[in-house]
């Protein structure tokens, strides 16, 4: 079974290619020369960002489509970034951006609780979508620790395992908020693609 991954980000793409590695699917994505459009997210809810870009793309791509939509959600910031953690710093954000102005809007905040929120949904060509939730919860730290991951894990720390995410390396693909809503999709799978 092929199913296309909606993503331009290179370490989703591994990361989700491992979690499936054990199953008889076969994830495709833009790393197998296959040209997709450009959605606009503009969602005010993961879910809706990632409904919306499952769906264009399966419907472009004929084929059974995977996208996420994904985020750090900062309790003392009202839940921001939120569904604008990618473009937190503005327009050319990256991820050394989006955490210094993290960090900056926390200065002198003492609560500093904070969750990954993931939503995967799988969308069919023919229109059906199906979405799944993941969280993980933990706090934000002002030093970045770790080399593993990408966007905020350097700053996002878990009391239960004494180390950021950036910290955990493949312990990190069991435990995240994308394996947490990829293995709800998984447990589903067989009878969505009957």
């Amino acid at each position: 079974m092929k199913i296309f991954l909606a993503t331009g980000n290179k370490n989703k793409i591994e990361e989700i290619k491992k979690i499936f590695s054990m199953e008889n699917i076969e994830i495709l994505s833009i790393k197998d020369g296959i040209e997709i459009p450009e959605v606009v997210e503009d969602g005010t809810t993961f879910e809706e960002n990632s409904k919306k870009k499952a769906l264009e793309i399966a419907k472009f791509t004929n084929m059974v489509t995977i996208a996420d939509d994904s985020g750090i959600c900062v309790d003392a910031l009202g839940g921001a970034p939120g569904v604008y953690s990618a473009r937190y710093s503005g327009e050319n954000a990256t991820d050394e951006k989006n955490n210094k102005k993290l960090i900056e809007n926390l200065k002198g905040i003492e609560d500093r609780r904070a969750k990954f929120v993931c939503v995967i949904t799988l969308a069919k060509p023919t229109g059906e979508t199906y979405s799944y939730y993941g969280e993980v919860c933990g706090e934000i730290i002002d030093e970045p620790r770790g080399e593993y991951g990408f966007g905020y894990d350097p700053h996002f720390y878990m009391k239960e395992y004494g180390k950021t995410t950036a910290e955990m390396k493949d312990f990190k693909n069991q435990i995240s908020h994308r394996a947490k809503a990829l293995a709800e999709l998984k447990k589903n799978l067989d009878e969505i693609l009957k």
